[in-house]
């Protein structure tokens, strides 16, 4: 006899009463760790050099985690950062992001590796997030990903050197000496 596991919706997660954070998968709650001081440091400079950009061109607006975004009642994720455009800007509520966002910023731990380039990855197709960086802080390197139908291709990709660009966001490019300097 199979066992049953309990699907979990957005309603379930409002009602967690722990200081704990969360993300809900394919119905499934997933405990997140908390990040390291590395992955922080590297969040940080991501938004500084994103919001600046994003700023001064007047684009929309960027949100750094925690923040939930409301894929679906089924589908709650807190990505590292979350750029939602000015055009549509009505997703973006007091209680998270519902919807999926223009861009999404992923940095990868150890324990979070197969979740957020498989689990994740996979999730923000089908919702249809535009673009996807995903960044390898123990690599020094980062792959942009832009979405092409159901899936996603690749954009722009570094690895120590260099610099990558976004495909969606005309302009915007990170060095990766820059970005990983005396963080790693």
């Amino acid at each position: 006899m199979a066992t049953q596991t309990k699907v979990w919706t957005y309603e379930d997660y409002l009602k967690l009463e722990d200081d704990k954070r969360y993300e809900i998968i394919e119905e499934e709650l997933i405990e997140i760790p908390a990040p390291s001081v590395t992955h922080q440091r590297i969040v940080g400079k991501l938004f500084r050099l994103m919001s600046d950009f994003v700023e001064k061109k007047s684009l929309g607006e960027v949100f750094v985690s925690p923040i939930d975004v409301i894929l679906s009642e089924t589908n709650v994720v807190q990505p590292d950062l979350v750029f939602v455009s000015k055009g549509r800007s009505n997703i973006v509520r007091d209680k998270g992001i519902f919807g999926a966002p223009d861009l999404v910023m992923e940095v990868i731990s150890p324990s979070t590796l197969k979740r957020d380039t498989e689990d994740k990855k996979r999730l923000y197709a089908k919702f249809k997030v535009r673009e996807l960086w995903v960044i390898f802080p123990g690599e020094s390197a980062v792959e942009v990903f832009s979405l092409k139908g159901k899936d996603y291709d690749v954009c722009s990709f570094g690895y120590e050197k260099g610099e990558v660009s976004s495909c969606l966001l005309e302009g915007f490019a990170l060095n990766l000496e820059g970005l990983f300097k005396e963080v790693v």
